[in-house]
């Protein structure tokens, strides 16, 4: 799927599915993961550094921003259901798939999946009666998984 170039892609031009379901989004941020790095010296080691020992991996949480177009269920039905229980079991997440696409918008170039994500946080717009700026709902997702195609 990657192709090596000498540019690199442009930013603009990506997909977001959740499940079957596409959306559309102004901006997607946060995709990311580190793994925990335990610092050990054993009182009798011959040197004086320690060794590094990897350990547990961490997934960042990944927000989905987009303008308010009047479909009012979808980011609220995902934090309800997580904010009733739902989502706390092994399976109460969803796959969410996030495509970057090559600059004719029409060929997947990597993509990025969220293994079983569960919507957070669920911000409304801001309102301003001087304002000009379209209005922009944020919903963040936690991930126990991120890879890389």
């Amino acid at each position: 799927m990657a192709v090596s170039r000498p540019y690199p892609y442009n930013q603009f031009n990506f997909q977001v599915k959740f499940g079957s379901t596409e959306a559309a989004f102004q901006e997607v941020s946060g995709l990311s993961m580190e793994v925990h790095v335990a610092e050990y010296r054993a009182g009798s080691a011959s040197t004086n550094a320690p060794i590094k020992v990897t350990g547990l991996s961490k997934f960042g949480d990944v927000t989905f921003k987009r303008g308010v177009v009047g479909d009012i269920s979808s980011f609220y039905q995902r934090i309800n259901n997580v904010s009733g229980g739902g989502g706390n079991s092994p399976t109460g997440g969803e796959t969410v798939v996030i495509n970057l696409m090559d600059d004719t918008n029409g060929t997947v170039v990597q993509t990025w999946t969220l293994s079983n994500a569960r919507a957070i946080k669920l911000t409304g717009p801001s309102f301003n009666g001087k304002g000009t700026d379209v209005a922009i709902e944020e919903l963040v997702m936690l991930t126990e998984g991120i890879a890389q195609t």
